[in-house]
């Protein structure tokens, strides 16, 4: 890693973006790999404290969704995102010279 405290070194902007790009990747699969091991820790405390096999099953399921949504969360970001810039909006016209009143009718003053 280079240190910035020498002036002889100069760090791009391109080093600095991959330098960026690589902790988030390892910061994501840091968050997936303890949602992983709290998953796990779930299935088996919901085993340990109802000895059903429909609860562990729920556990099991509601475990894979929730380590499913952390790993689509590109996806859904990318979804939400064209939907937002897609969506149309209309426009607001309000009178200048309606008076402004509270929700009982007294008027603002």
């Amino acid at each position: 890693m280079q240190t910035l405290s020498n002036p002889d070194n100069v760090v791009l902007a391109g080093q600095v973006l991959d330098w960026a790009g690589v902790k988030t990747g390892q910061i994501r699969g840091l968050v997936f790999s303890v949602a992983s091991l709290m998953a796990v820790i779930a299935v088996i405390t919901a085993w340990w404290k109802t000895r059903s096999f429909v609860g562990t099953l729920v556990a099991f399921v509601l475990a894979c969704l929730v380590l499913w949504g952390i790993g689509s969360l590109d996806t859904f970001k990318d979804k939400v995102g064209t939907e937002i810039n897609g969506a149309s909006f209309s426009e607001v016209h309000v009178a200048g010279d309606a008076p402004l009143t509270t929700g009982e009718g007294r008027r603002l003053v």
